[in-house]
């Protein structure tokens, strides 16, 4: 990889030469030692520019192939991930109160999630590195981005998942043909197990709170938002917030736009849990280390009690001079039906639980009307129908009969 100096250790300091299998700081171990991609950013602006990029007929995240840990030649999944939609949503905007509101639609990626990016890094890396097999834990979105980019390319998946994961996504896992271990514990239980398995026998490790190369797959969604805003920078990103990978690649993103010179400034970041599992936002608040937190919210995506990365994560809310939020699942929930009414994207509950926060910073003065703000929905909300339904309400149900239904549509039309 010519683009990639090495990683450093976001603990210690201690840097290394990329090889496989190394995933964290042996100095430091698994928990602590979080380790971060270095780019040789002379390459990249030699590779790469804006100009260069409007004549880009590559549609994908690979059109950002020099800011990415993957061999710069070589095969690469074929599954087109990323260069989704950013909508201008001035409706959904006023009925915030902003006058100025970007959605980045991810849930229209091929296994409808922001996930995908980071699992196309995977399977690109696994490749290159020879491995047959790839796992990972999840509570849905990973495991089926996983299991899609593996299919596409004919390697081996093996995916654990807690119990309560939405049977959309585990149908997803199966369609794909992973093995799939339905784990009768939490995601720190299925978590554990992978781990375990995964060090037996040797799999390719996909879990992004472990494998550094992960978080720098999900930097292209912000990568795209600069583009798609002609390089001008918004004053906030909302980002969903489970483990703080998809936060810690979101600011990951802007940096690497800033150190290339592509950008003059940064933004703002605004990540958001459920607080029925908000052990990030209570470590930013209270200044200390992360404590073990609940998983008791619908948004299953974001309901990590044991995050494994969350350094990365405070360490973008601080540096950006964002915050954190916590939004309850009846925010969830009303989200979900104003996103769909408002803009016709249609997002789960952990895909939204970013506009149900960027609503209640608005409504407490964090972010002002008149700020630019891009929000990101990261998955789709078919992968969770039954919460949808909950959201939406039920149908009406009538018999064939006409004066029946103009009983029901008074007042409606």
């Amino acid at each position: 990889m010519s683009n990639v100096v090495g990683l450093h250790c976001i603990n210690c300091g201690k840097t290394y030469s990329p090889q496989p299998g190394l995933y964290t700081c042996s100095r430091c171990g698994e928990k602590e030692g979080i380790l971060d991609v270095d780019y040789d950013y002379d390459y990249i602006k030699k590779a790469l520019s804006p100009q260069g990029l409007q004549g880009n007929r590559e549609h994908s995240m690979w059109r950002y192939r020099p800011f990415l840990p993957v061999n710069q030649e070589g095969p690469l999944p074929p599954l087109r991930v990323g260069w989704s939609p950013l909508y201008y949503v001035p409706r959904l905007a006023q009925e915030i109160g902003l006058k100025h509101l970007y959605v980045k639609d991810d849930g229209v990626n091929p296994t409808a999630s922001l996930k995908d990016r980071a699992s196309a890094v995977a399977v690109a890396r696994a490749l290159a590195e020879g491995a047959a097999s790839v796992a990972c834990a999840s509570t849905g979105n990973a495991a089926s981005s996983l299991a899609g980019a593996a299919a596409s390319v004919g390697l081996k998946a093996f995916i654990f998942v807690p119990a309560r994961a939405p049977q959309g996504k585990v149908a997803q896992l199966l369609i794909f043909g992973a093995t799939v271990v339905s784990v009768q514990g939490s995601y720190e239980d299925a978590f554990r197990l992978s781990d375990q398995a995964i060090k037996r026998w040797g799999w390719y490790n996909r879990n992004a709170a472990i494998n550094p190369y992960l978080v720098e797959g999900k930097k292209t969604v912000c990568l795209e938002v600069a583009e798609q805003l002609g390089w001008e920078v918004p004053d906030w990103v909302v980002v969903s917030v489970g483990d703080g990978c998809t936060l810690a690649g979101a600011w990951k993103a802007w940096l690497d736009l800033h150190r290339v010179g592509w950008i003059e400034r940064l933004p703002r970041m605004l990540g958001v849990q459920a607080e029925g599992c908000c052990p990030i936002t209570r470590a930013f608040r209270e200044g200390g280390k992360v404590q073990p937190a609940e998983e008791n919210t619908i948004a299953d995506s974001i309901a990590v009690g044991v995050p494994r990365n969350p350094e990365k994560a405070l360490r973008a809310i601080r540096e950006s001079g964002g915050t954190m939020i916590n939004v309850s699942d009846e925010e969830i929930l009303k989200a979900m039906r104003l996103l769909g009414r408002s803009t016709g994207v249609f997002g789960e509950p952990a895909g939204v639980a970013g506009l149900a926060g960027l609503a209640r910073a608005v409504a407490e003065g964090i972010v002002r009307p008149e700020e630019k703000v891009v929000c990101l929905v990261t998955g789709n909300g078919l992968k969770d129908v039954a919460t949808a339904i909950k959201a939406a309400g039920a149908p009406l149900s009538l018999p064939p009969d006409m004066e029946q239904l103009e009983r029901a549509l008074q007042g409606l039309i």
